[in-house]
């Protein structure tokens, strides 16, 4: 019997922990080829040893920042996945950024440039350099990991509910776009999950009590199925 995603190659950023790890293990267990990128090589040294032990083997790693190594190594990913694989099945932008809670009016250049590049022009230098190779696959499938601040607003979350607003945009108008073709691209939002960034912006809270990365990823992988057929689709986890 094949695996769901047996021989599918799957690009996951934001995959040394949290939800792109856990997400990265489940996309192994269905038999996909994994590409991870995140900034830390040791962490995805570990995501791949968690790969290798579901699935008997490795996966590439591409340790880069998605903001400082943009102009140098992010617009390559495409023709480089092109040119080994000769497709890409998956996309997953799940990386993203919190930087700092702070009134709108407070948020210092430096802070929103890091915030921008991570969760909005990340986004929409993987969607350029991934069209070719998704719209070459069988059935391509794009994932953008998003947040509930898009459609709740709150005081001093202006500079990261802001840059994912702009992702969400820009996914479903290439949603649209794409709409003719065998690629799909939907949003999916985890809602609150034991994460780095949450402890970052509630360093307090015990994170023991909230759902965990490993909940969370087989709704997320299910939407990088080629059986999903929504395109531009906000989908929502809900625990249970």
């Amino acid at each position: 019997m094949s695996l769901p995603l047996e021989n599918r190659v799957a690009l996951v950023t934001g995959a040394s922990r949290g939800i792109g790890a856990a997400l990265a293990v489940e996309l192994a267990r269905m038999g996909a080829q994994l590409v991870l990128i995140a900034r830390t090589q040791g962490g995805l040294e570990e995501t791949d040893d968690a790969i290798r032990a579901v699935s008997g083997r490795g996966a590439t790693l591409l340790p880069l920042d998605l903001h400082k190594d943009a102009d140098r190594q992010l617009d390559l990913i495409g023709p480089s996945v092109m040119e080994r694989f000769g497709r890409l099945d998956i996309l997953v932008h799940n990386a993203g950024v919190l930087n700092k809670l702070t009134p709108v009016a407070h948020i210092e250049p430096k802070d929103w440039a890091h915030t921008l590049g991570v969760n909005l022009t990340a986004a929409w230098r993987l969607i350029r350099t991934c069209d070719p190779p998704l719209r070459a696959a069988e059935a391509g499938r794009a994932v953008f990991v998003t947040t509930g601040r898009v459609l709740r607003p709150k005081a001093y979350w202006g500079m990261y509910g802001a840059t994912k607003a702009g992702m969400e945009h820009l996914v479903q108008a290439w949603a649209q776009e794409v709409a003719s073709t065998r690629l799909r691209a939907n949003l999916f939002d985890p809602g609150i999950v034991a994460t780095k960034l949450r402890a970052q912006a509630m360093p307090g809270e015990d994170s023991s009590k909230l759902t965990q990365p490993a909940e969370v990823a087989p709704a997320l992988a299910a939407l990088c199925l080629p059986s999903e057929t929504r395109n531009g689709a906000r989908v929502e986890f809900r625990p249970g």
